[in-house]
Formats: structure tokens, sequence, C-alpha cells
């Protein structure tokens, strides 16, 4: 039989080496006369180039992977940091409680410098009033934005928002997060402040804020109707 020789493009060497992958392993020799050239201009010999691509495969995989521990050392914190809230929440037995119990586990687990809490009400003991505002109080003029957004404000607030929400230490607040909670029986501003420009950036998520604000708004209605029926 006759074979008719032609000439291989390098679209047929690329495609047969695709069929054969193994085709290197019985032609081992081939490998000291192959090079392959470098972004530098530099050759390189195949194995050479097979191992830095391998190296830099590594690389990007070992640092997807920390991106997951770190991710999943995040999520474990922030479970361990909203089961310390729930439990603050559930242990606590009147308004006075809680009040001081969110404060206490948002400083102290939740790492913040400063915590805000109001309501948007009138209240019913007069030593309670510091911590609401009256539906028709200017006060809540500097924050119709998030409460008609009904989503959380992370950055640095204006000062007005901080005099209300922070008080005297209002020049201290570097950034914070407004967080509303907006709900059937309650409304109200749930705010955490810093010291740390950085520490509420604008970019920040609002989910897990979210979730913190619907879980101490529910022990709140559920403390007043407790009041409203023990009364």
């Amino acid at each position: 039989m006759n074979v008719t020789a032609t000439a291989l493009s390098t679209a047929d060497v690329e495609e047969y080496l695709t069929q054969h992958p193994d085709f290197f392993h019985s032609h081992v020799h081939l490998l000291e006369h192959l090079h392959i050239p470098h972004p530098s201009g530099v050759a390189t010999s195949l194995i050479s180039k097979q191992l830095e691509i391998f190296r830099n495969k590594h690389q990007e995989l070992e640092a997807q992977l920390n991106s997951l521990i770190e991710i999943a050392r995040d999520n474990d914190t922030s479970f361990i940091r909203m089961h310390k809230l729930t439990l603050a929440l559930l242990e606590a037995t009147c308004l006075e409680s809680v009040v001081n119990n969110i404060e206490c586990v948002l400083t102290e687990y939740f790492l913040n410098d400063f915590v805000g809490l109001r309501i948007i009400g009138i209240a019913s003991d007069p030593s309670l009033e510091p911590l609401f505002i009256k539906p028709d109080s200017p006060d809540l003029q500097p924050f119709i934005k998030e409460l008609s957004s009904q989503q959380a404000k992370c950055g640095r607030p204006t000062l007005a928002q901080a005099k209300i929400l922070f008080g005297d230490n209002a020049l201290e607040v570097k950034s914070c997060a407004i967080i509303p909670m907006n709900f059937t029986e309650l409304e109200g501003i749930l705010a955490m402040g810093s010291r740390d420009e950085s520490r509420f950036h604008y970019s920040m998520g609002h989910l897990f804020l979210t979730q913190m604000s619907e879980a101490i708004g529910t022990r709140l209605i559920s403390l007043f109707k407790e009041k409203s029926n023990a009364g």
C-alpha cells in the first residue's frame, strides 16, 4: 500500500496530542528537545513549563482554600455571636434588662464601641423616656431615608444621627451601622458604632444586620405584650 506523505498542520498536531494525552509517556526522550516560548522571551523546556503551570494552579487552589477557611471561621464567629445574643434576649424578663443585655452582648461579643437603641413610640414609664422617640419628634428626621428604605446603612453617620443614637459619645463615632426595625407592632432603630472608620464600611452586606434586628425586635414585641397583659 502506497502512503502519500502530507504536511501536518499545527492543528493536526494539536488534535493528535489532545486525543493522545499520554503520548509523551512512551516518548520521554522528545521532552529533552521540546521548548515552549516563555512570555519573557526565554525558552523553557516542556517539563519546566508544566511545573510552572502546576505550581500556579496549586497556588490558586491554595488561595481558594484559604479563602474558604476564612469564610468558615467568620461564619463560626457569627454563629457564636448570634447564639450569645439570642440567649441574652431570652434571659431578659423586662424592657430594662433586655436593653442592658443587648448593650453588653453587642459590645463584648460583637466588639462594638457604642450601641444605640431607640424605639419609636411613647414611653409608658418616665424612666424609659430616653429609650423612646415620639412619632412626631424632629429627631426622626435624620433617619427618614433609612426608615423609608427599610435597609441598614453602614458608614460614617451624620452628626445629627450620632447625637441622637450615641449621645455624648457622638464625636467619637467614626463609623456605624444604622438598622431600621420596621415591624407591624414595633418600629425603632438599632445602631452599632465604632471608633474605627473602617469597621462599618458602606459596602458591607446587610443580611446579618437584618437578622439581628429581627431577633431583637421580636423579643421587644414579646416583652411589650407581656407587660400589656400584666397591666
